[in-house]
């Protein structure tokens, strides 16, 4: 009679299965054993530890891992489902195993492992699928995102903070580089103040596990691609604020990493096989010369290097080109969908992933979410560069991306000088704001161009904490009324300022109030300075008033070569138009809008949103230094 070892299923918080082979066999109740103790305890984990039913994709992968389970045989129970294809890697601690579902209904079946006289059962589900999750839709130019560090806004939960984890970390908050103990519960718990702002859309910087060394509190680490990080809180959690903020009409965007993974990934305890990752052998750094996808002049050497090298010696380059990896990354992105409800992604690093791997991603996304939304991180400094990584672009005479939405970093870099100098006659200031849009022709739909004034990895939209509102104000104006998807970094309304020539925790910095015990509190008008309740009322009414607007959702856009300093452009949908004027200069400054009566199309007055007040649209139109008029 065949010996017959019986697991009994818990499935715990990290969505993982792990066994603990012992007399009496039971799955442990740990939430995370690294790959070390799985081969040493003899602990099982499956990836994904459930799946759903009804998928467009009918073909399943399970990467198993435990001691020496290349040796067994895998069977399944259901009439169902059939086992495709059984992969051993070169490491025999790995098994891959491709289910074809493709005739399967919810249900619990038995995932058994035969090695001679010993044979490990296991049950495995298959939920049922959520008839609206495919109907999904993504976030777009209707949206302002608004993108939240998790560590470094709010601690609603103290408890998390100094929690064991397999690598040595530090929470200390006057450590920039430490974890501060931000979480979850701080971003959920002021949802509401979030909604009252007028966000739409929360992009939360990776929440899932980094258990590296140092804490790596940004979260671009990944150790564990099928739980979120215990010190901002469980799978559950992340399912509840995204639930939470469905209740108050807002989105959430989850920000993933395909091109590489945490050095203290298990991958790297344990190396699946000797393809996993690329120069694993020899450290090769990439280049980031992103351009050389389309650099006529560009070497094989300099292509393979920039694709293949490492981003950082503490994050590993995974190799998409192998077919194992491919499929695992794209399944986790499906999963994550599937189980939270997530309304779309930022994938981050977007050229650095292998280019084909990348299209199958975004296509298989599409199969299962045909509403779904993606915006890839394709840091170019020239629109020309940025243009030809969006879907259907002209400028790219290969393969097409299949990338429904780029980064526009060329505004994020202008901006930084262009609201705050003076506007001269011909050139400074407004000038390059203007030359910059005129580029946009180049986007083949430019309503899916991610538009903003900073972000984690660059210098704060303020540098300093200003002495007046002025330049900020022209920024957020331009921002939230421009074509495009507006994008703004958790604080602006705060006025939170700062560079990374300092250090990256100055751009990163925590929100006061946010932590128990804090004696400021900014997420109240009364813990405000004057000048940054200032900043939160105006952009609270931009943001309030932009929300359901249609003419700057959907509307085109004209504008006019400057006169005296002075950018004005309208944005228009039908019968409709919304017409701004900005003064680059710091003086008062009287323009004729004969010029402009395409624009003004015969109306003798109109109401400016900023002042709720009503403009004479005579011959002449006043503007004192720095003025905006909003014009609707």
């Amino acid at each position: 009679m065949k010996k017959t070892i019986l697991f009994t299923l818990i499935v715990i918080t990290s969505c993982l299965l792990q066994a603990q082979v012992t007399d009496t066999i039971t799955f442990s109740t740990r939430t995370y054993e690294s790959l070390d103790s799985i081969i040493k305890n003899e602990y099982m984990r499956i990836e994904p530890a459930f799946w759903w039913s009804g998928m467009e994709e009918t073909e399943l992968q399970l990467m198993v891992s435990r001691k020496d389970i290349a040796g067994y045989t895998p069977s399944v129970s259901s009439k169902d489902v059939v086992i495709k294809e059984t992969v051993r890697l070169s490491s025999p601690n790995y098994l891959v195993i491709y289910l074809d579902i493709a005739n399967s209904r919810p249900e619990t079946f038995e995932l058994s492992f035969t090695k001679g006289e010993q044979k490990i059962t296991i049950p495995y589900e298959l939920k049922a699928r959520d008839p609206k999750r495919k109907q999904i839709k993504g976030f777009d130019s209707s949206d302002v995102l608004y993108l939240i560090m998790p560590d470094r806004f709010a601690n609603g939960d103290p408890s998390n903070d100094h929690i064991p984890m397999r690598m040595p970390y530090k929470v200390d908050r006057k450590d920039p580089n430490a974890r501060h103990g931000g979480d979850l519960k701080g971003i959920s718990d002021r949802l509401g103040y979030l909604d009252d702002l007028g966000v739409t859309a929360i992009w939360l910087n990776p929440v899932l596990e980094n258990d590296m060394e140092g804490g790596s509190y940004h979260g671009y680490a990944t150790t564990d691609y099928y739980r979120v990080d215990p010190r901002f809180g469980s799978n559950e959690e992340y399912a509840g604020l995204i639930a939470d903020a469905h209740s108050k009409g807002m989105k959430v965007v989850m920000d993933m990493i395909f091109n590489h993974c945490g050095s203290d990934h298990p991958w790297m305890k344990d190396v699946p096989s000797k393809d996993w990752f690329n120069n694993l052998d020899k450290y090769v750094q990439t280049s980031h010369m992103k351009e050389v996808y389309f650099d006529n002049y560009a070497s094989e050497y300099d292509r393979k290097a920039f694709t293949d090298g490492w981003f950082v010696p503490t994050m590993p380059d995974l190799n998409q080109r192998n077919r194992h990896v491919a499929k695992y990354l794209i399944q986790n992105s499906i999963w994550w969908i599937e189980y939270s409800g997530v309304d779309g992604i930022r994938q981050d690093t977007y050229p650095y992933a292998d280019y084909d791997r990348m299209i199958d991603w975004c296509r298989a996304i599409e199969k299962e979410y045909p509403d779904y939304n993606i915006v890839g991180e394709a840091w170019l400094n020239n629109p020309i560069g940025t243009a030809f990584w969006q879907k259907h672009s002209k400028l790219n005479s290969g393969k097409d991306t299949q990338l429904k939405t780029v980064m526009d970093f060329r505004f994020m870099g202008l901006s930084h000088s262009a609201f705050f100098e003076e506007t001269g006659e011909w050139n400074g200031g407004l000038h390059g704001i203007y030359d910059h849009m005129t580029y946009d022709f180049i986007y083949p739909d430019i309503y899916h161009v991610l538009r903003f004034l900073d972000n984690h990895d660059t210098d704060r939209f303020l540098k300093e904490l200003p002495s007046d509102l002025s330049g900020w104000k022209q920024g957020i104006t331009f921002l939230l009324t421009m074509p495009g998807i507006p994008q703004l970094y958790y604080g602006t309304e705060l006025l939170m300022h700062g560079t990374k020539q300092r250090s990256d925790g100055d751009i990163r910095l925590d929100v006061p109030g946010g932590w128990p015990g804090d004696k400021q509190d900014q997420f109240t008008a009364n813990g405000r300075s004057a000048l940054q309740n200032e900043a939160f009322g105006f952009l609270q009414k931009l943001l309030k008033w932009r929300k359901g607007n249609a003419v700057l959702a959907q509307g085109k856009m004209k504008h006019y070569v400057l006169q005296k300093g002075v950018y004005v452009y309208e944005r228009y949908l039908n019968d409709q138009s919304v017409w701004v004027l900005m003064n680059g200069t710091s003086k008062e400054t009287e323009i004729d809008l004969a010029r402009y009566a395409e624009s003004v199309r015969g109306r003798q007055t109109a109401k400016d949103i900023l002042s709720g007040k009503q403009v004479s649209l005579g011959d002449k139109l006043t503007l004192s230094p720095k003025q905006i008029y909003i014009l609707e």
